[in-house]
C-alpha cells in the first residue's frame, strides 16, 4: 500500500464548563463532545525521501512545522526514524479557527493514517498518548462519537450514542483565538454553568428535546461580548425552528438542532443570506 485516505470529523461541544485554571496555565474542563458528519479528507502517500511535505486547498493554512499534521508526523518519525517520508494533502471542509476542532481532527487522522501506511509498531494507546502531547482535543478526535471529556480535555469517558439530529452550523466571517478566549475568561463571573448530569441523562434516554434544553457553553460569556453576531445567529436559528442553538468550543461557530431536514435547509438559506455568511452547513451526528 503506497497511500491511504483518512477522514477527519469535526466536533461540537454539547455542553462545556471551565472549572478553573491549573498551575501549568491550562484550564480544567468538563465537556460533552460529539463528532459530526462534516469532515476534512486527508490523503497520505509514502515517498522515498525522509521528509514531510504538506499541501492544502486552503491557501492561508500553514503547511510547515506549525501545522498539526506536520507535528504528528514528526512525533512518529522521531520515534521510529524511517528512511522514507510522507506527502500529505489536506482537503479542508471544516472551517478554520471555528470552534469545531478541525486542526485536532486533521492531526488525529494523520496519526492514524501514518501509523497504518508506514506500519509503525505503535499501539493505539501509545498513539493516544502521542496525541495528548499535540493537543487536548486530539485524543477525542481519534476516538470519535459521544464522550465526556475532563481534565484539559484529555480524560475521556464514552457515553451512549447521541440520537440522530440535523445540525445547522453557521460560522460568522471572523476567526477566534482559543488562547485569547481562555485568557479573557473570568471564572468568578460565570453565572450559569452546564448541568452535565442532565445532559448525560438525556443522552442516555435518547431524549433529543431534553438534550437541546440543556445545551450550554460558559465560553459564550467571552466570545459573544466580542462578536455579538453569535447571539443574533443563535436567536435567528431558534426563530427558524431550531430546538436550541449554541456556540461550539471557543467559537465563533453556532450550531442549531433541527428535527426536520427541510427546516434545517430552509434555515440555512435564510441565515446565509441575512448574515452574509461564507461557511454554513447542514450536518448530522457521526
Amino acid at each position: 500500500m503506497d497511500y491511504i485516505n483518512v477522514s477527519a470529523n469535526a466536533k461540537i461541544n454539547i455542553a462545556l464548563d471551565v472549572l478553573g485554571k491549573r498551575p501549568d496555565g491550562y484550564h480544567d474542563l468538563r465537556s460533552v463532545m460529539q463528532t459530526i458528519d462534516l469532515k476534512d479528507n486527508i490523503y497520505i502517500r509514502k515517498i522515498f525521501t525522509p521528509k514531510i511535505k504538506i499541501v492544502s486547498n486552503v491557501r492561508f493554512l500553514p503547511t510547515d512545522e506549525r501545522n498539526l499534521c506536520h507535528k504528528a508526523c514528526k512525533a512518529l518519525f522521531d520515534k521510529y526514524n524511517p528512511d522514507f517520508g510522507v506527502y500529505i494533502e489536506i482537503d479542508k471542509n471544516i472551517p478554520v479557527s471555528a470552534g469545531l476542532g478541525g486542526g485536532s481532527a486533521d492531526c488525529a487522522a494523520t496519526l492514524i493514517g501514518v501509523k497504518e501506511l508506514l506500519k509503525f509498531p505503535v499501539s493505539y494507546n501509545e498513539l493516544l498518548d502521542i496525541g495528548k502531547t499535540l493537543g487536548a482535543d486530539v485524543p477525542f478526535c481519534m476516538e470519535k462519537g459521544t464522550m465526556l471529556a475532563e481534565g484539559i480535555g484529555d480524560r475521556l469517558t464514552r457515553l451512549t450514542d447521541h440520537p440522530p439530529v440535523y445540525i445547522l452550523l453557521a460560522k460568522p466571517n471572523v476567526s477566534v483565538s482559543t488562547a485569547k478566549v481562555f485568557s479573557n475568561l473570568v471564572i468568578e463571573d460565570i453565572k450559569r454553568r452546564p448541568d452535565m448530569e442532565a445532559v448525560i441523562s438525556a443522552i442516555n434516554r435518547k431524549d433529543l428535546k431534553a438534550i437541546a434544553e440543556n445545551l450550554s457553553n460558559v465560553l459564550e460569556t467571552v466570545t459573544i461580548k466580542e462578536y455579538p453576531m453569535i447571539e443574533h445567529i443563535k436567536r435567528r436559528m431558534t426563530e427558524l425552528g431550531a430546538l436550541s442553538a449554541l456556540m461550539s468550543g471557543s467559537g465563533p461557530t453556532v450550531f442549531g438542532y433541527f428535527e426536520n431536514k427541510e427546516n434545517a435547509w430552509e434555515a440555512l438559506k435564510q441565515i446565509k443570506s441575512e448574515f452574509r455568511l461564507r461557511e454554513i452547513f447542514v450536518s448530522g451526528i457521526s
